[in-house]
């Protein structure tokens, strides 16, 4: 696979370096920020280092890996995934965290989420990209939106964040979605 370069992010597989630094920014770094927006709403149980190694061997297809290491400024500072939702449609869901929020607000996520949108749909024969967030997630609710992406599913009071209830958010695009946004 290639590199996604763009003007201020690089997607790139990961390194066994690159992925310890992402273990510690989801199981280890104290603040744990991106906690409070990327599903609050889901336990997530601390796994073992190792086993973390191993969900990226993951791939959504031959040759093109399930998940991706963001890169700001040359360091890690997030990634962006994906994961099958029904391979008979040729349907995924996807997503992108930003662990590091000195990143946040700069355009970075913005920008990381389109280049692997259009990586997908480009190397791919997938008809539909999605994502899933919670009405408090405003910002990734924003981005996908300013990619194309239409809110096709809000499931009233379903997410329960610190007490109070919040929608859940179902978007996604359809390939001549995508396609025609990018006839330039």
């Amino acid at each position: 696979m290639d590199i996604i370069i763009g003007n201020k992010v690089v997607l790139k597989e990961a390194t066994e370096d690159d992925i310890d630094e992402l273990y510690f920014w989801k199981y280890e770094e104290e603040e744990q920020e991106a906690k409070k927006w990327n599903g609050p709403y889901i336990f997530e149980k601390k796994i073992t280092r190792e086993e973390y190694h191993k969900q990226w061997d993951e791939e959504i297809f031959s040759c093109i890996p399930a998940s991706l290491v963001l890169k700001g400024d040359g360091k890690v500072i997030g990634y962006v995934g994906s994961y099958w939702v029904d391979m008979n449609t040729n349907w995924i869901e996807t997503g992108i965290v930003i662990y590091d929020n000195n990143f946040w607000n700069g355009g970075y996520g913005s920008e990381a989420y389109k280049r692997w949108i259009d990586y997908l749909f480009t190397e791919t024969d997938l008809h539909r990209i999605g994502m899933s967030t919670w009405s408090g997630n405003k910002r990734m609710m924003k981005v996908a939106k300013r990619l194309g992406m239409k809110e096709e599913a809000r499931i009233r009071k379903a997410r329960i964040i610190n007490g109070e209830y919040f929608d859940a958010i179902k978007m996604g695009m359809l390939r001549e979605e995508w396609e025609e946004l990018n006839r330039n």
